[in-house]
């Protein structure tokens, strides 16, 4: 037989979980289209990841609601009405930024809940994965094309440098590039956005898993930004070369369409290296795999 007990503990889980599911009636459309672009467009590709990682960061940890609990009506119902705000100016905004508004809403209805539901103090137990959320609210049109303008511009620079660091002759004019007996361009779908975001998503969760102080883990993440443009330099510089000192046929071939993941792994590599280097400081007595407690707050 159930105690009262028992249904008090249940009952924030309930409420959360029907909080959710009128999210989902309600915001079923911007959902699906935010799953849809993140399927049919390589920049957001990310999206995928984000929900999963974040549940899975949650449910972990679930046994940490249980002494915390304490509803914050105020304050849930206050972002709760914020998200609705928001959800119904989402179709006075212009079209190229109002799926990024409507997902704001339901992220924003999503935190609301929670803090509704379990309290200021699970909230802060459950700090990252629940902002992590965010990372579901795609990046307009408008900003996404100047983000990849900027990724086309430092992976020109980037490639240059090492052309440059090897006594290569070159010259970059923009996102154009010309090495002896090869002039290329540096294309918005050579920008290698995707996997750069990859990385930088990847980068957030390992911080948050192995290290613990904040301003290592934000070392980590702003890290990522520079290396995954570097990558990306590496591999217009190592194609390059192969296509002009070994066979032309690496400009186009499965190197250049599919090889993106090989250099995503080497920079993935030098952020797990910063990681270890970062938790030995942190701990000179453990390295990064002695950190493995996860660090929810």
């Amino acid at each position: 037989m159930s105690t009262g007990a028992d249904t008090a503990r249940i009952a924030p889980s309930l409420r959360f979980a029907l909080l959710c599911a009128v999210s989902l009636v309600v915001g079923w459309r911007p959902l699906v289209s935010t799953f849809t672009l993140a399927l049919g467009t390589n920049e957001y590709t990310h999206l995928l990841l984000i929900l999963p990682i974040s549940a899975v960061l949650i449910f972990s940890e679930r046994d940490l609601l249980k002494p915390v609990t304490e509803p914050a009506v105020g304050l849930g119902s206050f972002l709760l009405a914020v998200a609705i705000l928001i959800g119904g100016l989402s179709r006075a905004v212009q079209t190229d930024v109002q799926l990024s508004v409507s997902m704001l809403a339901v992220v924003i209805w999503w935190i609301g809940s929670f803090v509704l539901c379990f309290g200021p103090r699970a909230t802060s137990l459950f700090l990252f994965p629940l902002c992590f959320l965010f990372w579901l609210v795609p990046i307009p049109g408008p900003l996404l094309e100047k983000i990849v303008a900027f990724w086309q511009h430092g992976s020109a620079i980037s490639a240059s440098l090492l052309f440059s660091a090897l006594g290569i002759p070159n010259t970059q004019d923009g996102v154009m590039l010309s090495i002896p007996g090869l002039n290329l361009e540096v294309a918005q779908e050579c920008s290698s956005l995707r996997s750069s975001l990859m990385l930088i998503v990847t980068s957030m969760v390992l911080a948050q898993l192995f290290l613990r102080s904040f301003w290592r883990k934000t070392v980590v993440v702003v890290a990522a930004i520079p290396l995954s443009i570097a990558k990306n330099g590496v591999r217009i510089f190592t194609i390059s070369m192969l296509g002009t000192r070994v066979d032309p046929g690496f400009l186009h071939g499965n190197l250049h369409r599919h090889g993106g993941v090989i250099f995503f792994l080497l920079a993935l590599l030098a952020v797990v290296l910063l990681l270890w280097l970062l938790g030995r400081s942190e701990n000179p007595h453990l390295a990064v795999t002695g950190l493995g407690k996860s660090q929810l707050a």
